[in-house]
């Protein structure tokens, strides 16, 4: 176990736990569609924050046109979602870093815990809503949408990965998952870890509290779950 913390390694959510957009994402899949089958595409009517970026084009696809998507068809909305998304995140008005974000990362950093992602969205997608803030640097590992379309799953891929950085068996128990949604709470359990709640998202803290969360913050400002401050030299 690292000096500063009670834990070995913090796995973080994307969308509205480190980064919100500003309804990039949406707008992204919303030309992709348009551009491929000239239909209208609101993914906020289908689907519900946390699931993976493969779930959300194929319940739209389903939605919007009415049947299941080929596997080409969810090939050709993917690839148009992440042609559009660069040019969306640069360019949305509303993106904005979450309050404490680089500063939580820098003190982990310093205390020796190593730091990853698990996200739905695909591992493209992630990197590009990241890389505005330049926050791409601070992840030495991951899991995403694009590893699994379950969330526990692609968590246990995440800490899997972080063992193989550390080069020995990571115990899930020593593992923090950080996220805005019951879908993450749920996720970290189902991997064996601590999950973490921030309500920076549309869910609340009570709201988090009841999903099972471990601890919840109602921000990253606040003092995190287990993380030693170092004592002045």
């Amino acid at each position: 176990m690292n000096k500063h913390s009670t834990f070995l390694a913090v796995a973080f959510d994307v969308d509205e736990t480190m980064v919100s957009t500003g309804g990039a994402g949406a707008r992204s899949w919303m030309r992709g569609f348009d551009k491929l089958w000239g239909v209208e595409a609101d993914i906020s009517k289908y689907t519900q924050g946390g699931m993976t970026d493969p779930e959300v084009g194929r319940i739209t696809f389903k939605g919007v046109m009415g049947r299941e998507p080929e596997p080409q068809e969810l090939a050709k909305i993917m690839h148009a979602y992440l042609g559009y998304l660069p040019q969306e995140v640069a360019e949305s008005p509303g993106y904005r870093v979450l309050p404490g974000v680089e500063g939580l990362l820098l003190r982990l950093i310093e205390a020796g815990v190593l730091v990853g992602i698990t996200s739905g969205a695909v591992e493209a997608a992630t990197h590009i809503k990241l890389a505005r803030a330049r926050l791409n640097q601070y992840f030495s590992f991951g899991g995403f949408g694009s590893d699994s379309k379950d969330r526990g799953e692609l968590t246990r891929t995440a800490i899997g990965r972080a063992s193989i950085v550390l080069g020995a068996p990571l115990d899930p128990a020593h593992v923090r998952i950080v996220g805005d949604t019951p879908m993450d709470i749920a996720a970290a359990h189902a991997a064996g870890a601590i999950g973490i709640g921030v309500a920076t998202g549309k869910y609340r803290i009570d709201e988090l509290q009841q999903a099972g969360a471990d601890h919840v913050l109602s921000s990253l400002t606040e003092p995190f779950p287990g993380l030693v401050a170092p004592r002045p030299s």
